[in-house]
């Protein structure tokens, strides 16, 4: 469930910028988000723009004013789907999905405050599922995504329909190369 659009109106402290931050993020994203050039094109396409706190390009801005804290705790950062419409959009083929999620990654490796908890932990259900049998169990990540939200009765029916379609298996099925997938989560740990 998101949370209702914050009000970015507050006034910004600019003696709490971390110049290292926008390095990082471009290190981890391997984007040049300095040649944008603010022009709000990737804010027009966003079909999420209107539950963000920061559209696209003031996500940028804050990274490059390393206004750290502001866009690690932002909600705009977890909204964003990386379906890539705002990159495809900008006139300078800045890869925002990429610069965001970088910034999730800074966040969770940080510790810092989740602006959209729900959504991270439902990611978590996501790896975790994953990592247990090398793809997904759609039913396991939902049940135990209701049981962290206890919001166990909202999309009931769409639950069932997918059960009655035979789009939800009831076991779960693993991969032939376990050791593949441990290989994988054993870098992600190593790095």
């Amino acid at each position: 469930m998101m949370h209702k659009k914050k009000s970015t109106n507050a006034i910004i402290d600019l003696n709490q910028r971390d110049l290292k931050f926008a390095k990082e993020v471009k290190r981890r994203s391997g984007v040049d988000f300095n040649a944008c050039l603010h022009c709000h094109t990737c804010a027009g396409g966003c079909q999420f723009s209107e539950v963000m706190d920061y559209m696209p390009n003031r996500i940028i801005r804050l990274v490059q004013l390393g206004l750290k804290q502001e866009a690690l705790t932002c909600s705009s950062i977890w909204i964003c789907v990386s379906c890539n419409t705002c990159s495809i959009q900008c006139p300078m083929g800045i890869d925002i999905s990429s610069v965001t999620d970088a910034i999730c990654q800074i966040a969770i490796d940080e510790k810092a405050d989740v602006g959209e908890p729900e959504i991270l932990k439902f990611h978590e259900e996501v790896l975790k599922t994953i990592k247990r049998y090398g793809r997904t169990h759609k039913l396991e990540i939902m049940l135990r995504y209701k049981f962290y939200t206890h919001d166990w009765f909202r999309d009931m029916g769409v639950g069932l329909k997918m059960l009655a379609k035979h789009k939800l298996d009831i076991l779960p099925s693993r991969v032939n190369h376990m050791m593949d997938i441990k290989n994988i989560f054993s870098r992600k740990k190593a790095v």
